[in-house]
């Protein structure tokens, strides 16, 4: 095996209350919309493209203007994670660097630029990526940003775990092995493979 390719949200961390705050402020000093986002909301859309997600919350809006948001409320995310910080998920630090003594870790997620940045910075888990793709860098879809990825690192066999039916189809596209992570976002009917915590993947790939 080549490598491991790890979804961001719903798989290693949950970021999802932190982002709900900066968004609404982002919507309040910018907008003169009444929305009130929720973490159990962000959760149901988390997974979906930036382009995807702002479509989601402001249908009516024309794109110009979503486009305008959309730039504000990641901006403010940014920022506000690097002192607010998501909440990693029980043995995700240990589970990392244990793999990555075995095999080379990457992340592709649906994000914007600056996220994973962000997350790796704040969770002290960069030495453990060797690289890393968002939607924000490629502007396609995760299957493509995941081929892209594997291009330029030269890998033939990885698997990818994530937590969405997303990260499932995105992954069946690009013709990668899926594992499903349980605990997160999605819902996922008879995954071929699953882990019910980041704990469980050494063991189930043999590592």
């Amino acid at each position: 095996m080549d490598g491991i390719i790890f979804d961001v949200d719903g798989t290693l961390w949950d970021s999802t209350e932190a982002v709900a705050r900066s968004w609404n402020q982002a919507i309040e000093e910018n907008t003169d919309f009444s929305l009130s986002l929720t973490a159990d909301w962000l959760k149901s859309l988390f997974g979906k493209t930036m382009d995807e997600i702002t479509l989601a919350l402001f249908p009516s809006c024309p794109k110009e203007e979503r486009d305008r948001i959309s730039y504000l409320c990641f901006n403010y995310e940014n920022r506000l994670l690097e002192t607010d910080h998501g909440v990693l998920y029980p043995d995700v630090a240990q589970t990392l660097e244990s793999l990555s003594q075995k095999t080379d870790l990457y992340i592709v997620s649906n994000c914007q630029c600056g996220y994973i940045e962000v997350f790796l910075k704040t969770m002290g888990l960069g030495k453990y990526i060797k690289d890393f793709l968002c939607f924000g860098q490629t502007q396609v879809p995760k299957n493509e940003s995941i081929r892209l990825l594997m291009e330029r690192n030269h890998l033939q066999d990885v698997v990818y775990v994530g937590d969405t039916s997303g990260d499932f189809d995105a992954c069946q596209k690009a013709d990668v092995p899926f594992i499903y992570a349980s605990y997160g976002f999605g819902d996922i009917p008879n995954p071929p493979r699953q882990i019910g915590a980041i704990g469980e993947l050494p063991a189930l790939l043999g590592l």
